[in-house]
């Protein structure tokens, strides 16, 4: 199966990749792919860009070494009641949006407000992915926010930096399996996201390709084999 679309990209904006879009974007291309997402990490990231970063973001083009760049954003969840750290002026401007948990940004609650977090920030009508939501530092009830998911048309990343053995997320992947059966079993697409912090890593999903195979995850609910397939399912794209 090839695998022509990344969801999840960073660049020096984030403060904490490596990476410039053209070189993310270059080495996309040398591989392949037909789609890359840059979604720098929101305001509130320590040393990451500011909101204008973003307002901006329409100066770049459409296409990079013949490469579709979506400009976006990985939102920041703020609170238990599902707020990001963008506002509506700057969400409307983004072609996608990843919502994710992070610990510089908020606090691990408890099960139920965690849940609570994914299931409302599901119901924003800019945000297209929730991000790597196997982190065990963020435990939910993980039907509750697939019923989100399948609800508001908002999509599960599959996250292939959470499965790194030596990564931040160590022990993601027994949650990553269970949210990933819950979807095989009722038929709900993913998506698949590298978390790229350096350009190497854009397109790079084997760590996610074993744990497909793994669970033996039907092919036709992972949307980066066709951009007009990915698209179809991403709501509010403009």
């Amino acid at each position: 199966m090839e695998y022509i679309i990344d969801v999840h990209t960073h660049t020096i904006s984030s403060g904490h990749a490596y990476s410039t879009i053209d070189e993310n974007a270059k080495f996309a291309s040398s591989i392949g792919m037909k789609l890359i997402a840059m979604t720098d990490h929101a305001p509130s990231m320590p040393g990451s860009a500011t909101q204008i970063h973003f307002n901006n973001l329409k100066v770049l083009p459409e296409k990079l070494y013949d490469v579709e760049i979506l400009k976006g954003a990985e939102l920041n969840i703020m609170d238990f009641e599902g707020t990001v750290d963008l506002n509506e002026y700057s969400l409307k401007k983004l072609d996608i949006a990843i919502a994710s948990l992070h610990p510089p940004c908020i606090n691990a609650g408890t099960i139920e407000e965690n849940t609570n977090a994914y299931v409302k920030v599901c119901e924003n009508k800019y945000v297209s992915i929730l991000g790597h939501t196997g982190d065990p530092h963020y435990p939910f009830h993980i039907k509750e926010v697939i019923d989100a998911c399948e609800r508001t048309g908002t999509l599960i990343e599959i996250n292939n930096s959470s499965l790194k053995p030596n990564g931040s997320r160590k022990g993601s992947e027994l949650i990553m399996k269970d949210i990933a059966l819950m979807c095989k079993k009722r038929g709900i697409p993913v998506v698949l996201g590298s978390d790229a912090h350096f350009y190497t890593e854009v397109g790079g999903f084997e760590l996610c390709k074993k744990f497909l195979y793994e669970i033996d995850f039907p092919a036709e609910l992972v949307l980066n084999t066709s951009v007009e397939k990915f698209k179809k399912h991403i709501k509010n794209l403009k």
